[in-house]
């Protein structure tokens, strides 16, 4: 009965603070993406393609990125070629959310789930801006290569990269009785 009092704590915590953050999470994008008449991306969404091209760039490819006025999602350019687009579920913040709603559910200290939920965050989105890079020019190069790219490796290694990193909380930071395991 004790293990079951565990899961049901757990559970209700994370579907708590998921849907809590889901909910904030929504109603901006409700309040920033505009779709009538004119189409405008959220800030998030624009500045994750910002910093894509800004990494495309350093690597040395002429990259233009720009709004789509045909629908709601930015154009990334390489070389004036279209290549992909960019929409709200590329900012990878839905990840985060994911992430974030598990360590707080299996939470530690307050300073270890702050400290670990924001180095997370940082490494998430860094990981999917490179993830952004790396399809892009992917597809450029290889662009039979499409599906593979966007549906199956790198979203692997970004969704493997938060489960890692779940696996890491759970043994050496969540407070969690482990003679009851």
């Amino acid at each position: 009965m004790k293990k079951n009092k565990h899961v049901i704590l757990f559970l209700t915590k994370f579907f708590l603070v998921y849907f809590s953050l889901i909910g904030v999470y929504n109603f901006y994008l409700n309040n920033t993406q505009q779709t009538k008449e004119i189409y405008s991306c959220s800030p998030v969404t624009k500045m994750v393609t910002n910093h894509s091209e800004k990494v495309a760039e350093f690597l040395g490819y002429d990259v233009y990125t720009d709004q789509n006025f045909d629908e709601l999602s930015m154009m990334f350019m390489v070389y004036d070629t279209y290549v992909v687009r960019i929409v709200e579920g590329c900012t990878g913040i839905s990840i985060i959310i994911l992430f974030l709603a598990f360590i707080i559910a299996f939470s530690g200290s307050l300073k270890a789930t702050v400290s670990y939920g924001f180095f997370g965050v940082v490494l998430i989105y860094l990981t999917n801006i490179f993830r952004i890079v790396f399809i892009s020019l992917g597809i450029y190069h290889y662009p039979q290569y499409e599906g593979l790219l966007h549906r199956i490796i790198f979203p692997g290694l970004i969704y493997g990269m938060v489960f890692l990193l779940w696996v890491v909380w759970v043994r050496n930071y969540a407070n969690i009785n482990k003679s009851d395991a």
